[in-house]
């Protein structure tokens, strides 16, 4: 008596279920169309100068221009996991800023905006390292592609 106690009612018999669409065998994959932005790189390292292009992209209006100041309100290093076809797939602070929670956020932030990053083809995924140079404007620079900072 008690299992039948703990057993799931029986719907209605006056209540329809709805069809459900057929099953499709092929990988979601081979239905999506191919990445339109594709790196050539083999090392996570190569990756890390297409990646930077991309958010320095997306971003133009956001990137220090010149040499940074000598003394930034935020250094961050964070890396950046992305699949195969360059969508985030997870990001890891290996130092974060956390004396400005408001810059951790506005990265990650323009990290996923920026996804699709270029499709690491060749790395069937990739992970890789930035360091982001933060000025107390709100601008930045990636250390792949700084212009230096200036001398006291």
């Amino acid at each position: 008596m008690l299992l039948v106690a703990c057993a799931a009612p029986k719907p209605p018999a006056d209540m329809s279920v709805p069809d459900l669409p057929p099953v499709i065998d092929a990988p979601i994959a081979d239905a999506l169309p191919p990445p339109t932005l594709v790196s050539e790189a083999i090392t996570p390292r190569e990756y890390r100068q297409d990646g930077a292009r991309h958010l320095y992209g997306k971003n133009a209006h956001r990137i220090f221009k010149g040499k940074m100041p000598p003394l930034m309100h935020a250094v961050g290093v964070l890396q950046v996991e992305l699949d195969n076809r360059g969508l985030v797939r997870r990001l890891n602070w290996m130092r974060a800023p956390s004396h400005a929670p408001d810059v951790v956020l506005e990265i990650e932030r323009t990290v996923y905006e920026a996804s699709p990053f270029p499709a690491p083809v060749r790395l069937g995924g990739v992970t890789y390292t930035e360091v982001w140079l933060w000025d107390k404007s709100g601008n930045f620079q990636l250390d792949t592609l700084t212009e230096g900072q200036r001398s006291k």
